[in-house]
């Protein structure tokens, strides 16, 4: 079994809540926690790229994403990223790689918060990841899309397919 590189980004998915506060931040990445409460048994390389809400990300925060994609060895990737601007870098990322099974998820409740959905997509993109061909991709609750057939509806939350 060939191992899969997780790049983690941020975003829900590794924020903390400040119960004096109420502030979410971000202290470090969650992703060994997660792999060992679902029982991975898949090779995995983990790399903290950046802990950064997504709304915060820049065009030189995607070019370094794709720089470090394009550069490591592993040909099956999954990012964690924030879901406000995770279609905003699935698009940068499919501009520039075309030979990796690339596949992005998140979370929309902090895995923290104990009841979140990010340790299922989280599964879900490792799953993904070995059976989808070359391609970007985002993978949000149990559903993949390819990265430009896919919207975040701002209503409900979900991940939806684009329609024509």
């Amino acid at each position: 079994m060939k191992t899969i590189r997780i790049f983690i980004t941020g975003g829900t998915f590794d924020k903390e809540y400040n119960l004096l506060t109420g502030e979410l931040y971000f202290k470090d990445t969650h992703m060994q926690e997660l792999l060992s409460k679902g029982r991975n048994q898949v090779p995995v390389k983990i790399t903290t790229l950046m802990l950064k809400d997504s709304l915060d990300m820049t065009d030189e925060d995607r070019n370094y994403i794709i720089n470090q994609c394009a550069e490591c060895k592993e040909q099956r990737i999954v990012i964690t990223h924030g879901t406000d601007t995770m279609t905003v870098t699935a698009r940068a990322i499919a501009e520039k790689i075309k030979d990796k099974t690339i596949i992005l998820t998140g979370a929309m409740i902090p895995i923290k918060f104990g009841s979140s959905d990010g340790l299922f997509n989280l599964g879900s993109a490792i799953a993904f990841s070995q059976s989808l061909p070359p391609g970007v991709f985002i993978a949000m609750n149990g559903k993949y899309f390819p990265f430009d057939k896919v919207h975040k509806n701002r209503k409900t939350g979900i991940f939806e397919e684009e329609k024509a």
